[in-house]
């Protein structure tokens, strides 16, 4: 599934030219945090390619815009430790890039340190990303003085994205690279089998009902948006349930993990849960103040799904790149799926050119 066709493994720049001289038409649906990463790899792999974005949601209304934006890997347990882990690895690797350039502003991207704790050790007490994330090693004693109601707990730097300034960054090199962006609903993929070659189907939650997809569930989030300056650690609870996240501008307090809600209204009996537990590892939040409300819904499966599919009707064939499911994880992983969608679009590239030489013939 995640393989990449034999003929274009340590393919020459001719070769890859000869199949971006085809000009395939590619559309990646969905504008969100994935939709975007997905198109810019393409974009940056095919330039020739007459690639366009589609969607009826943009920056600041995707799920994306709502996401804290730690990488902090989440597991997937249909999914192979090695392809998580690589995964992870291109995309700290990518955006620490980003951190040591210019741009490290407008993509709203840092590096932030701080703790993960534990009120039960973990069994994995060295998780598969402690070497990729920087400075990993055990919590002193003396660190865990200020979490009294933890026995353990990790230490290390990651990277923070300010999502909504990062999803425009994207956006705005995806323009620079020549890529049409559209304002479209696409109720089904194969309304678009006439218009392009190929389409990437980048829908996060919308998958459930555009891929039929019974597996994709949505897991409610519910995080809170505040300004606490002074806040410049992260602390992340061992299970994830609560964090406090510090950003550019604001500090991101969670959350809620719910699954099979759709509900996209702020509860506010939620609110003050978050904001009780968040202020238990953290006191000083006690002075917080514009707090903000904001709501997701993670696409969430087992696996997230990256895969080829053939859509035919009637003698008419489409090719599909699905890349969805990323769940809680999408940020730490989104720029290594992009890849792997974009091999797999190379895949479909070059069976066009395949069964255009042999019609040639």
């Amino acid at each position: 599934m995640l393989s990449l066709a034999p003929h274009l493994v340590g393919a020459c720049p001719r070769q890859l030219c000869a199949l971006e001289m085809a000009a395939p038409k590619v559309a990646v649906v969905g504008a969100g945090l994935i939709g975007l990463s997905t198109a810019l790899c393409i974009s940056e792999a095919f330039p020739s390619c007459r690639l366009s974005v589609l969607s009826e949601q943009f920056s600041p209304n995707t799920t994306g815009d709502v996401a804290a934006g730690m990488l902090i890997p989440h597991t997937y347990p249909g999914t192979p430790i090695h392809v998580q882990k690589q995964w992870f690895k291109e995309t700290f690797t990518y955006l620490f890039a980003i951190s040591n350039s210019a741009e490290a502003s407008e993509a709203g991207i840092h590096l932030v340190s701080g703790w993960q704790v534990f009120k039960t050790p973990p069994k994995d007490e060295v998780p598969f990303w402690s070497d990729i994330v920087l400075g990993f090693r055990p919590m002193s004693a003396a660190e865990l003085q200020k979490f009294p109601q933890h026995r353990s707990g990790q230490a290390f730097t990651t990277l923070k994205c300010d999502c909504p300034p990062y999803l425009l960054w994207l956006e705005k090199r995806l323009r620079a690279n020549g890529v049409q962006v559209h304002t479209r609903r696409v109720a089904d993929l194969w309304e678009l089998h006439r218009e392009y070659d190929v389409v990437v189907n980048c829908t996060g939650i919308g998958a459930h009902q555009l891929g039929g997809d019974p597996e994709l569930l949505p897991v409610r989030g519910q995080v809170l948006k505040v300004h606490a300056p002074w806040v410049k650690h992260f602390i992340r609870d061992g299970d994830g349930s609560t964090y406090v996240y510090p950003g550019i501008d604001s500090v991101t307090l969670g959350g809620t993990r719910e699954k099979g809600s759709w509900s996209l209204s702020p509860d506010p009996g939620t609110t003050k849960d978050i904001f009780d537990r968040c202020r238990s590892l953290e006191p000083s939040l006690q002075r917080a103040q514009d707090v903000r409300v904001k709501v997701g819904l993670r696409p969430s499966r087992s696996s997230v799904r990256l895969q080829r599919e053939v859509l035919s009707r009637g003698g008419a064939k489409l090719l599909v790149v699905h890349s969805y499911g990323h769940g809680a994880g999408g940020f730490s992983v989104h720029r290594g799926t992009a890849k792997e969608a974009t091999r797999l679009v190379g895949e479909c590239i070059a069976a066009l050119q395949g069964s255009s030489s042999r019609a040639k013939l």
